[in-house]
């Protein structure tokens, strides 16, 4: 199974970021990401996107900085943020009701990608296999959905102005 769309909007009703991944095989799994939840993410998104080797290789911390954000940008621009998230019924295997993400899991797998696992307190989540412009589109939505939100997050590349980049909470297409 694999992922098709990804869309993450802030619900103000709720107070929390709604994130609903559709997959190629007609599924839907939605995920709450709390404050709390979001505020311990962020980092873990950047520690991944830090770890990529050109990156990693880097002596400079200031020549590291400048790459995660040229890698940043360059992912964003290829990203498809004007295709709507496809809202059509589907399947709903862990159930009609979002789960609340209590726990994150990061890893590699045995190719040495990066899996981010959204658990919630007990029972089965998802892992998601962050290629790097799904692991940068990722972090743009997360971006997008808390500006609309009044959790006063910050949730920046280190020492990059990441420009605006595709529309305002736009949602990508994962082919």
């Amino acid at each position: 199974m694999r992922l098709h769309q990804l869309k993450v909007e802030f619900r103000p009703e709720e107070d929390r970021l709604l994130m609903r991944l559709a997959t190629d095989t007609g599924a839907e799994v939605l995920l709450w990401l709390t404050r709390r939840c979001v505020k311990r993410l962020w980092p873990v998104l950047l520690n991944m996107a830090q770890a990529a080797p050109e990156v990693a290789l880097q002596p400079n911390p200031e020549a590291r900085k400048a790459l995660v954000g040229f890698q940043h940008e360059k992912a964003i621009r290829q990203a498809n943020f004007s295709t709507p998230y496809a809202d059509t019924p589907r399947e709903r295997p862990l159930g009609a009701e979002p789960l609340l993400v209590a726990r994150i899991q990061p890893r590699r797998d045995q190719q040495g990608r990066h899996v981010l696992g959204l658990l919630p307190a007990a029972g089965q989540g998802v892992h998601l296999t962050l290629d790097e412009n799904l692991l940068h589109g990722l972090m743009k939505l997360l971006q997008n959905a808390a500006a609309k939100s009044d959790w006063d997050l910050d949730l920046a590349l280190p020492a990059v102005v990441a420009q605006a980049a595709g529309a305002e909470g736009g949602r990508p297409t994962i082919n």
